[in-house]
């Protein structure tokens, strides 16, 4: 395989390098970054890429100037881009023909569908090309033959779940979650919720971003969108199921009954090998796998769509479908960054993404053109909205 990893210094990217250095048959091509240069110049060293993109244009050059100090002229200097148009460019590199998509945010659904024109398969951990414009995408996959297979754990699982399912039709989707650290509180309770607190995930080690999601349960609302757009399941057939301890990462009910589960240790580590072994499960590279004792203590309980509404909101977005999912995900984001930066409350996010989309007129069938003139339609919104609230 040779692979491009657009997000090489994030969470994901930096655990799909880990099963790069264990593989041999992985060859890295093209690495992309926003602008951490300390890291991806020691990765560039490490796994000499062809092509690098440095999003920030400043740190693109200065990456390129350390890089001209350090090496000699008998070692190859990949070629250094930057911007969209570097993202691009390193997504449809002619020597890969895998692009592992960890980007963080829309600045993923370009380059996305790019590598799908170029033939490129696609490993996708992020999340926002589908949810904003998976009705775009997954047909653009289909007629242009390749591969895409989820990352997220939730969706790796149902994808796995209907492995060899062709042809038969799936009644209902579970998607697992743990509840966030947050788990059984009231609205009251959560008021006074630092950024610190809501930084302290029971199971997953992720970026501030997605681990303030998890906490909100929005990141679940994104993963109904996303299962809906992946799966073609419609929303109401999408069932969260809150699961301590993320032992089940989702489970897939057929017409007959059957439910087949996918259950693991919480490792992103295994999902994100699974997809770039092509289902291959070879070589055991979490830290530890499941004993008879840790699977006496799965239980399952239903989302308090009251005290995490942030959920229930993802839910009817996605049942309205067109410009109000990238609506959802902006609002979010910019939420997101206004809690963490300390402008708005914890339960103002999912208040301010409520006030938005109630604000939005919906638009059923967007082009790229519609869906980011939406998502900078719902920034707006939320920084005049936060700032008055």
């Amino acid at each position: 395989m040779d692979l491009c990893v657009l997000g090489s210094t994030g969470s994901i990217g930096k655990q799909t390098l880990d099963i790069v250095r264990s593989d041999e048959d992985i060859r890295v091509r093209g690495l992309a970054a926003l602008k951490n240069i300390d890291l991806i110049e020691e990765q560039i060293e490490e796994f000499d890429p062809e092509i690098c993109c440095i999003f920030d244009e400043e740190k693109a050059h200065e990456l390129a100037e350390r890089l001209k100090a350090k090496r000699d002229k008998h070692l190859r200097m990949p070629k250094i881009v930057s911007g969209m148009d570097g993202l691009i460019e390193c997504a449809v590199w002619e020597n890969t023909d895998t692009v592992l998509v960890s980007l963080v945010g829309m600045i993923g659904i370009l380059p996305t569908i790019e590598a799908i024109k170029a033939g490129k398969d696609i490993c996708q951990a992020n999340k926002e090309p589908i949810v904003c414009a998976g009705h775009i995408i997954m047909p653009l996959a289909k007629k242009y033959g390749v591969s895409f297979t989820p990352v997220d754990s939730e969706h790796s699982a149902i994808y796995q779940c209907l492995l060899g399912e062709e042809g038969n039709r799936i009644d209902k989707i579970y998607l697992t979650c743990s509840g966030g650290p947050f788990r059984g509180r009231k609205i009251e309770e959560l008021k006074n919720i630092t950024p610190a607190d809501a930084l302290k995930h029971p199971s997953w080690n992720m970026g501030a971003k997605i681990t303030i999601d998890s906490s909100t349960l929005v990141n679940k609302g994104l993963e109904v969108i996303e299962a809906h757009y992946l799966f073609g399941v419609p929303a109401e057939d999408i069932i969260v199921a809150v699961q301590p301890g993320s032992i089940v990462h989702s489970m897939v009910q057929f017409e007959d009954g059957a439910i087949k589960a996918q259950l693991g240790a919480a490792d992103m580590r295994v999902p994100i090998a699974f997809a770039l072994r092509k289902g291959r499960r070879a070589g055991f590279i979490g830290e530890k796998k499941l004993s008879l004792a840790d699977l006496r203590k799965i239980e399952f309980l239903e989302p308090d769509l009251e005290t995490f509404k942030g959920l229930r909101l993802g839910i009817e977005a996605c049942r309205a479908e067109g410009t109000m999912t990238t609506v959802y995900n902006a609002a979010n984001e910019e939420c997101v960054s206004a809690f963490l930066s300390g402008r708005i409350g914890y339960t103002d996010i999912a208040d301010s993404i409520e006030a938005c989309m109630a604000a939005h007129k919906n638009i059923s069938s967007p082009g790229l053109k519609e869906i980011f003139e939406a998502e900078k339609e719902a920034r707006e919104f939320i920084r005049e909205y936060c700032r008055y609230a």
